[in-house]
């Protein structure tokens, strides 16, 4: 018996009319760099307004954003950097990249968000930043992590690669702290291929980071005067043009997406062995990056061959990311005074999380219901005969 084979869910990226026109504009007007064009500006204040911060700055990509983001903080060599175990590698990378510490936090085993009792207990007196990752779109514990920072005086840094659009308790991402770092890479709920922005709370720091994007030169300049450090972290017009045309896109997709994910949950839940992401109430409105589910107890292996068999009927599978601390990358520089055991030994969840977890692009969440009952059923069949496997 031939295995059950998923549905043609959306491609993506997705584009059409209005990401054609944009490039033809920027083309059109003749000046394809930021600081000729229009399309970057344009881009940076609609950005800002959909996020609820005064000042958006567009870079180069998610990374850059983060160490853009963490320089104009102030954080340098030998500083210290919380980060969730639990991320993508770009999260500890960009703090090692400025000389500083990425100190690894366990996460919450049921959202795989940071947690923030984990996050209290890792701060010392060189600590400089905490840097809260929203896994999957769903935002962290902003009301425990804002008290931690406000009664410590560590800023927070949102890493909101995967959380465009997402609230909590009604709340903008650029409303929760005042610095958050977006990425635009080609898989992200809104994309140009690469790219990334910076959101700031107020006009100060937005002209620091402005000066550093830009080799430390300011607007102005003629006569090649830099003031300070930087790079040429500037993005270029014809992305700008496109991220104008998918920021028109992302509330739309969203909504779909919010009303797939309870459907795919429940059914993910029925099926003996599964346990899906948990959804946190405050954060009222979840972009959902990823469809994520757990299944407790199972061997890496025994994940890694799941996920062959759901990308073999179709499904758009991954495995979770790997701790950041069982990476050869985190080892080069900026890695705490610890061994990966000792890590491990304080991050639990985390060790559980990244052998057990497997996620489903966003775009399953842009099909049908119907194709949510699919998705499930071909779940359930993969993963009763892994388990059976055993």
């Amino acid at each position: 018996m031939n295995p059950r084979q998923a549905p043609e869910f959306p491609s993506w990226p997705q584009f059409g009319d209005d990401e054609r026109t944009g490039l033809i504009r920027a083309l059109e007007q003749g000046q394809w760099w930021r600081m000729g064009g229009s399309e970057v500006d344009s881009f940076e204040r609609e950005f800002a307004a959909h996020h609820g911060a005064p000042y958006a700055l567009a870079v180069t990509n998610g990374t850059h954003a983060l160490e853009l983001a963490l320089q104009v903080m102030g954080v340098g060599p030998g500083d210290e950097v919380i980060v969730p175990a639990f991320t993508f590698i770009s999260s500890s990378q960009a703090v090692q990249r400025l000389g500083a510490v990425a100190v690894p936090v366990d996460v919450d085993p049921d959202t795989y968000n940071i947690d923030p009792v984990a996050t209290a207990a890792a701060v010392t007196s060189r600590t400089r930043a905490i840097m809260p990752v929203h896994m999957a779109g769903q935002i962290a514990d902003m009301d425990a992590l804002g008290k931690l920072s406000a009664e410590t005086g560590i800023p927070l840094l949102q890493d909101a690669a995967h959380a465009h659009g997402a609230r909590w308790q009604g709340k903008r991402v650029g409303e929760l702290s005042p610095v958050s770092a977006f990425s635009f890479q080609n898989g992200k709920l809104m994309t140009a291929g690469e790219g990334g922005a910076v959101l700031f709370s107020d006009a100060e720091t937005y002209e620091k980071a402005f000066i550093r994007h830009s080799c430390g030169r300011p607007r102005t300049d003629r006569r090649y005067f830099h003031e300070t450090s930087g790079s040429n972290f500037r993005l270029n017009e014809f992305s700008a043009a496109v991220l104008r045309a998918q920021l028109g896109r992302l509330d739309g997709q969203i909504a779909t997406r919010q009303q797939r994910w309870p459907v795919l949950q429940e059914l993910l839940r029925q099926i003996p062995g599964v346990v899906p992401q948990t959804v946190d109430p405050r954060a009222d409105h979840n972009s959902h990056y990823m469809a994520m589910f757990r299944i407790p107890g199972i061997s890496e292996e025994g994940r890694n061959a799941l996920v062959e068999s759901l990308v073999a009927r179709g499904l758009p599978a991954f495995v979770a990311f790997r701790a950041v601390y069982r990476t050869d990358a985190f080892w080069e520089t900026g890695a705490p005074d610890m061994t990966v055991d000792e890590l491990a030994e304080l991050c639990p969840h985390t060790e559980a999380i990244t052998q057990d977890c497997v996620w489903l692009q966003h775009r399953v969440l842009l099909g049908t219901e119907e194709d949510m009952h699919i998705t499930a059923a071909i779940v359930a069949e993969a993963v009763a005969e892994t388990l059976a496997a055993r």
